[in-house]
């Protein structure tokens, strides 16, 4: 299996090391992610502008541009033999409507436009504490093996969310579920002219059965999503 790995957190961070290690058992993978930190860009594409591109080693690129940018460039020029796009591991859940703004989901549903099957895989992080990142490879691994074996349908494409557990706790299951309809809570502390969000992402609506009730009760959640 030959796998395309990116993120929106940046090609240095630990989450998207964790999904190559956990790759690297099914089979190999190049690296190709934007150089900075892009959380919540969506789905922004470069088109006015050329793309930088540096070499980081074997099979590793870091781009100037956003996830989107770097799935295009890689089935156009850097790796368009891939079989899937894995796009992770995002430090922070992409839950319900965060599908919308998430860059690491974006980096996915570009691949499905382009005939890819793609995964995006997120951490869930309880406020103030560090995620486990080689519990989390461990349970990536068990994901990738249950949806690699998975049939496609063009269109489709995977977004996980992995649960924050505490040490002691029992193992997640594997869960098929929609997605949460409700919004993030809408919550801004005014500074004078500034407006700051400061809603409560732990405090989100979770409907019986969603996606989020299913992360925050503390299993893995699997969601299929459709182009259209």
């Amino acid at each position: 299996m030959r796998f395309l790995l990116t993120n929106d957190d940046g090609i240095d961070a630990p989450g998207l090391a964790a999904l190559a290690e956990a790759a690297a058992t099914l089979g190999h993978a190049v690296w190709i992610a934007p150089h900075i930190h892009l959380s919540g860009c969506s789905h922004r594409v470069t088109t006015g502008q050329p793309i930088r591109v540096e070499v980081r080693g074997d099979q590793r690129f870091a781009l100037d541009g956003t996830p989107a940018d770097c799935v295009r460039v890689g089935l156009a020029h850097l790796a368009p033999e891939v079989d899937w796009v894995l796009a992770g591991l995002n430090e922070g859940g992409n839950l319900g409507a965060d599908v919308h703004h998430s860059g690491t989901v974006a980096a996915v549903r570009e691949a499905a436009l382009h005939g890819k099957p793609g995964i995006a895989l997120s951490q869930y992080r309880k406020r103030g504490v560090e995620p486990d990142w080689d519990r989390a490879t461990h349970w990536m691994q068990a994901v990738l093996q249950e949806l690699l074996q998975r049939p496609w349908l063009p269109g489709a494409f995977w977004n996980v969310n992995l649960p924050h557990l505490a040490n002691g706790d029992r193992e997640p299951k594997l869960i098929d579920c929609p997605l949460e309809s409700g919004p993030l809570p809408l919550s801004f502390r005014a500074e004078g002219d500034l407006f700051h969000y400061d809603g409560n992402y732990h405090g989100r609506r979770r409907k019986a059965g969603s996606d989020v009730d299913v992360c925050f009760g503390g299993d893995i959640a699997l969601t299929e999503l459709r182009l259209w």
